[in-house]
């Protein structure tokens, strides 16, 4: 992963971490509007950013006036149906959306074959963001997390996405899982103006000394979250001790 624009943080906790997190894109998107009058956010799933939505709900940050300015994106989903518990979407409205309102959300139809889903999504891209083909949406902040295999989004090792540098969302198929998911590739990613990637647990670390750490993978083998090459803004990783050290 290039290096420039990248800053890394420890939290003594995961608590921390969270705490930490919500305020980090509580303000990422607050300012945002104050900037440009709009904020376009891309989020993932997973078991940490659902507390970090809890609690900008239970916080009442960023404030109401600036969600109403706000249009919510997914960087990834399931190919379930959005009422299903393994939803991001579902996720995402229990912990946050239920109790705040955003411009718009536009959830990916996880529901749907998948890839209509991907094909429908990158549709939605283009004309909200007004970009031809060939051309990029940018973001002002995508939400990541890493998993202990070192995926990003839906980019798993193996994954046939790994390489894709033209479609803007792609559903390729999991083999970890057995299921197709639906997912924004690296260009879309790297785009934005900010990245905030959240990683917790010392099952993590492995991963993150190899994304972090200076020790070199493989050329041929590198990790999907060394793949990251971003074209502008930053990227912000925010560790938990555990994750960062690999003790608990």
């Amino acid at each position: 992963m290039a290096t420039e624009g990248v800053e890394v943080h420890v939290f003594a906790d995961r608590d921390a971490l969270v705490r930490a997190g919500a305020e980090a894109l509580a303000e990422a998107i607050t300012a945002a509007v104050a900037a440009r009058g709009v904020c376009r956010i891309a989020l993932s799933g997973g078991s940490t950013p659902k507390p970090v939505f809890a609690l900008m709900a239970a916080t009442g940050r960023p404030s109401a006036e600036v969600w109403r300015r706000t249009h919510v994106f997914w960087v990834d989903e399931r190919c379930v149906p959005p009422d299903h518990a393994d939803s991001n979407y579902r996720m995402a409205c229990e912990a946050l959306f239920d109790h705040v309102l955003p411009a718009s959300i536009h959830r990916m139809a996880g529901e749907a074959d998948p890839d209509r889903a991907a094909a429908d999504y990158e549709a939605l891209l283009r004309a909200h963001f007004d970009v031809a083909p060939g051309e990029v949406p940018v973001f002002d902040v995508v939400l990541l997390g890493m998993g202990d295999d070192g995926h990003i989004a839906s980019l798993f090792p193996g994954n046939e996405a790994l390489d894709e540098r033209e479609r803007l969302v792609v559903a390729p198929y999991v083999d970890k899982f057995g299921a197709h998911r639906v997912t924004l590739t690296y260009p879309v990613l790297e785009a934005a103006r900010e990245r905030l990637v959240l990683v917790s647990g010392a099952g993590k670390h492995p991963a993150v000394t190899r994304v972090l750490g200076g020790h070199a993978a493989p050329a041929a083998d590198p990790l999907p979250a060394q793949r990251l090459r971003p074209t502008q803004g930053r990227t912000r990783w925010f560790l938990d001790r555990a994750a960062a050290e690999g003790r608990s």
